[in-house]
C-alpha cells in the first residue's frame, strides 16, 4: 500500500506532492454537468465575460476533489478507514481553464480513536497552488486512519 499508517503522520508534517494537472474546459463543463451545477460562471463564456473574472471560472468543488486527489498517492491510498469531514473551505483565488494546479499537505493534528483501537484520526489541511504560486484552495479534512497491523510492527 501507498498510504501511510496512522503511526507514520506526524504533526507539522509536510507533503509537497509532486503530481500537478491543468485543468480543462472539460473538466469544468463535465464536473458541472454531472453534479448537475447549471451555475452560468462555469457554462456561460458570454455571461461570465459580464463578471469581474472577464471569463468562466472553474468549479470550486472540482477544484477541492483534484487537490485532495493529487494527495492520496502519497498519504492514504488504501489506508483511509472513512474521510470524516471538511471544515474550513475556502477559495482564496478562482481558477481558470489553462491553469495548472499542485497539491500540499500539512498534517495539522491527529489522536487515536475513542471507538475505534485499530484506529486513529488525522487532520490534513490541504492547499491547491496554481502555476503562478497563488493558493487558490485550501481545506481541511479528518480522516480515519488505519493503524499498523500488529504483524507489522517491530
Amino acid at each position: 500500500m501507498a498510504g501511510l499508517y496512522f503511526e507514520e503522520f506526524e504533526e507539522g508534517q509536510v507533503f509537497d506532492h509532486a503530481p500537478s494537472r491543468t485543468v480543462t474546459e472539460m473538466d469544468n463543463v463535465l464536473f458541472s454537468a454531472l453534479t448537475m451545477n447549471p451555475q452560468p460562471l462555469h457554462l456561460d463564456e458570454e455571461f461570465a465575460k459580464q463578471t469581474e473574472f472577464g471569463q468562466r471560472i472553474v468549479n470550486s468543488l472540482f477544484t477541492l476533489g483534484l487537490v485532495i486527489g493529487i494527495s492520496v498517492g502519497e498519504t492514504t491510498l488504501g489506508t483511509t478507514i472513512a474521510n470524516l469531514g471538511m471544515s474550513e473551505v475556502r477559495f482564496p483565488k478562482p481558477v481558470f481553464h489553462g491553469d495548472t494546479l499542485r497539491a500540499r499537505t500539512i498534517v495539522r493534528a491527529k489522536r487515536h480513536s475513542r471507538s475505534r483501537p485499530d484506529a486513529g484520526i488525522v487532520e490534513f489541511e490541504h492547499q491547491g497552488i496554481n502555476q503562478r504560486g497563488e493558493v487558490v484552495a485550501v481545506c481541511r479534512r479528518a480522516g480515519l486512519m488505519m493503524c499498523r497491523p500488529a504483524a507489522q510492527e517491530g
